[in-house]
Order: structure tokens, then sequence, then C-alpha cells
């Protein structure tokens, strides 16, 4: 299977903990669609400081996994928000 394109979209949004509404980052999405998974190599800024959980409340709020070779996120439904 191909790899996702390392440029990506241009668009960029910005993720929250649905639970404390803290920033979690930005990432570049691509599609009108729900928020399934992130790549690693999409993600423009990072404000968590372990992965996965949130730094205001401690919630896990993904999966690290390989998707199509590509590391990536994997969200878990209900836990985060975006714009």
């Amino acid at each position: 299977m191909a790899k996702p394109n390392k440029k990506g979209p241009t668009r960029t949004v910005d993720i929250f903990c649905a639970k404390c509404k803290v920033p979690l980052f930005k990432y570049r999405k691509g599609g009108k669609g729900a928020l399934i998974k992130c790549f690693k190599e999409r993600i423009v800024e990072d404000f968590t400081q372990v992965t996965c959980t949130c730094p205001s409340c401690g919630q896990a709020f993904a999966r690290e996994c390989l998707i199509r070779g590509a590391p990536a996120l994997k969200m878990i439904g209900g836990k985060v928000t975006f714009k």
C-alpha cells in the first residue's frame, strides 16, 4: 500500500481535549470528515508532554499504531474535538 503524502494538506486544525478543552496539537488535516487518526508527520505543533495523554487532566486520548507503514495516533472516540 502507498504511504501517505509527506507534505499533506495545507489546512491546519487545532485539536483539543474533549474533557478539559486544553489544546493538544495543530494538525494538517485533509477532508471534511471526523478525526479518526493523526499521522505523526502531519503534526505541526505538539503541546503534550507524554504521547497520547492530555497534559491537564491526564486522560488518554489516542493509541500509537502503524497505518500503511507510517507512525500514527489512532484517536479514541469522543476524547478529542477540533476546529
